[in-house]
């Protein structure tokens, strides 16, 4: 059970790290578009490819220009190109999820003072409406 500090005796206490300072997780990078506006205007890619892997988006078509017979020579640039889109993708998937799990509650609250109403269900009428 406490194996782990009796390094703290033995070694050199320089080299462990301190408790209170433990080193922690880097922060989440911005999402920031590589390809500027100019750029995706001069490639002529459509809206729905004005996202943030449009930057390889752009060198595909040139490759594929470039290297015309030999359809197998872009699979790199492909491949980067979807490989973004899908990392893309997970980001706002989890964005999108985290919103969702606070916005989990609150039809829950919308409808605590419901259950003493009547007339107000599925096939129900109230009495002014039933003549």
């Amino acid at each position: 059970m406490g194996a782990h500090l009796a390094w703290r005796y033995v070694g050199d206490a320089s080299v462990e790290t301190d408790p209170l300072q433990m080193p922690s997780f880097p922060e989440h990078k911005e999402h920031v578009r590589v390809a500027t506006q100019q750029e995706m205007n001069d490639a002529q890619l459509t809206l729905q490819q004005h996202d943030y892997c449009a930057h390889y988006l752009i060198r595909l078509p040139k490759c594929k220009w470039d290297s015309f017979p030999n359809f197998l020579a872009c699979k790199h640039e492909q491949h980067d190109w979807h490989y973004c889109d899908h990392l893309d993708y997970v980001k706002r998937e989890a964005n999108e999820g985290a919103s969702s799990r606070s916005w989990a509650a609150a039809p829950e609250e919308e409808t605590e003072g419901r259950e003493g109403r009547t007339g107000q269900g599925v096939g129900e009428v109230g009495p002014e409406v039933a003549l």
